[in-house]
């Protein structure tokens, strides 16, 4: 059995079996370097993994019915965030942009399949954009989108498998909130020093540490690929 059929029967198994009511099964995906950095200090984009680790996360979003990234992502990277190394169907692109910053000229405002879904608490100051769906959304105590309420509102808008794929604040932030199901992580051979991939949880006691339970690991070429269901607390 390849690596693209163990972990896609394994998320598949783990998606029917624990997905809940009331918002989508989140898997977390995204790739950093053995000193956790997923980019250069100065946020500088930096390609990680190798081409087989970028075919597994295309076959990752083709097993997912969204995919989410912040808007941080958009302005560096111009993402597509479509399937286009492996045989699938594109998930829904969206877009957590507190401040409506997404630019015109983004890639994924000139989708000829599907219109990007933006979460954004602006309630005006975004009638300019073309080519999206803006959804005005509740904000949370630090004036950013509402984890909780965005994610049942993809729930009812039909998005069952959301697949979050950063950037550092958007991958820090579900963690906090304990909004991560599932975790599948590509560690590639190398040492930046950079822009770390998770910030500080503030966790204040080991009990509090996050546990992958149980934890699965194969290489991939020159990667490690670490994939497991998310435990937010466990015995000491």
């Amino acid at each position: 059995m390849t690596i693209h059929q163990t972990i896609s029967h394994w998320l598949t198994g783990t998606q029917r079996n624990f997905t809940p009511v009331d918002r989508p099964f989140v898997t977390l995906s995204y790739a950093q370097s053995l000193d956790g950095s997923i980019a250069l200090h100065d946020r500088e984009p930096l390609i990680l993994s190798g081409q087989e680790a970028l075919r597994l996360t295309h076959h990752l979003r083709s097993l997912h019915d969204g995919i989410l990234v912040g808007i941080g992502t958009v302005l560096s990277d111009d993402p597509q965030l479509t399937v286009r190394h492996w045989p699938g169907n594109n998930p829904q692109p969206i877009v957590l942009d507190s401040q409506c910053r997404i630019p015109v000229g983004a890639r994924l405002c000139h989708s000829l399949e599907k219109s990007c879904w933006v979460l954004t608490t602006r309630t005006s100051g975004w009638e300019h954009l073309e080519g999206v769906e803006v959804c005005p959304m509740q904000a949370d105590v630090q004036g950013r989108v509402c984890l909780e309420r965005a994610l049942k509102f993809l729930r009812d808008k039909g998005i069952r498998h959301l697949m979050v794929e950063g950037g550092a604040q958007v991958i820090t932030a579900f963690i906090k909130a304990q909004l991560v199901d599932a975790l599948v992580l590509t560690v590639t051979p190398t040492l930046v020093g950079g822009y770390r991939g998770l910030h500080d949880l503030h966790l204040a006691s080991r009990t509090d540490l996050l546990k992958i339970d149980p934890l699965h690991s194969e290489r991939l070429d020159q990667d490690l690929i670490l994939w497991g269901r998310v435990a937010y607390r466990y015995a000491s």
